[in-house]
């Protein structure tokens, strides 16, 4: 319930852009037992990689800038990497609060990643594509074709399983205040502390953008009574409605303590994304839209 920052400008509006120049301008602190050569490196490959990743991502028909047909496979392993600047962090900051938290960071992405995989393996299979656009133009047609629908389950578990992988509350195990002092980000500070901030905000909005285009039918509207609304208009609207999911979760439901976040992974997550695999698959080869 805390008002925050309201100060800087009608509102407080101004506020972001004040942090951002007292950021942009505030001296890089390297420790001194760092190796500063990859402590410099860690948080640019985190926001490059962030930025990589929306090259796949389709706003409308051919408004795509790579629109290649492995666009999936693609975000998958930019999403993959990513860990890798989080565990240069913790291993150059020669902290062992940081060095924990990149561990810890390093156990749950790739936890969840399995779980993410399988259920794009359904997807797949039934949109018969690994390019988004495809992926896409299936659901084309209305509300009804949607893949949240049909897949909901899938749906519930990849929404999930994208906020371990950004490391979002309740899942923000790997830089929990409380226990680890901001983890793997404790020793940086000016614009190399913004760029871990923007690269997490980066990968949220790319997350959110996918469960758009995988489950709610991209930049096509729910009715075809709307469709004179431009399709980017509709993929920002949705990409904001999935943005407010993850702040509203944040606001609402307290941290997992570290073995309740691996037991969801590997004992819950992990059986029913396998299951839904077999039985999706089986499904699909049953009547005929798999296997043609």
């Amino acid at each position: 319930m805390r008002r925050g920052p309201n100060v800087v400008g009608p509102f407080g509006l101004f506020q972001s852009f004040a942090d951002g120049l007292k950021l942009f301008i505030k001296e890089t602190v390297v420790p001194s037992g760092a190796n500063k050569g990859i402590f410099i490196l860690a948080p640019m490959l985190t926001f490059v990689l962030a930025l990589i990743g929306w090259a796949v991502i389709p706003w409308d028909v051919g408004a795509v800038l790579a629109d290649i047909n492995v666009g999936i496979l693609f975000i998958f392993a930019i999403s993959s990497l990513g860990v890798y600047g989080i565990i240069m962090s913790g291993w150059a900051s020669n902290s062992r609060y940081a060095f924990l938290g990149g561990l810890r960071s390093a156990a749950q992405m790739v936890s969840y990643e399995v779980s993410m995989g399988f259920v794009l393996v359904t997807l797949i299979s039934y949109a018969g594509s690994t390019n988004l656009s495809a992926i896409v133009e299936n659901q084309a047609g209305g509300l009804w074709q949607w893949h949240f629908i049909w897949f909901f389950p899938m749906f519930v578990i990849f929404l999930i399983s994208a906020m371990a992988e950004t490391n979002r509350p309740p899942f923000d195990l790997p830089e929990a205040e409380a226990e680890l002092v901001a983890g793997y980000q404790v020793e940086y500070s000016s614009m190399a502390f913004a760029l871990f901030w923007l690269g997490e905000y980066g990968n949220i909005l790319l997350m959110c953008a996918l469960t758009s285009v995988l489950f709610f039918g991209g930049w096509y509207a729910p009715i075809s009574a709307l469709d004179f609304i431009p399709g980017p208009l509709w993929m920002i609207g949705k990409i904001c409605f999935f943005f407010f999911i993850f702040a509203w979760v944040k606001a609402t439901v307290p941290r997992y303590r570290y073995d309740q976040l691996m037991r969801l992974g590997w004992k819950v997550f992990l059986p029913l994304s396998l299951a839904a695999v077999v039985f999706y698959t089986g499904w699909g080869m049953a009547f005929g839209y798999i296997g043609n």
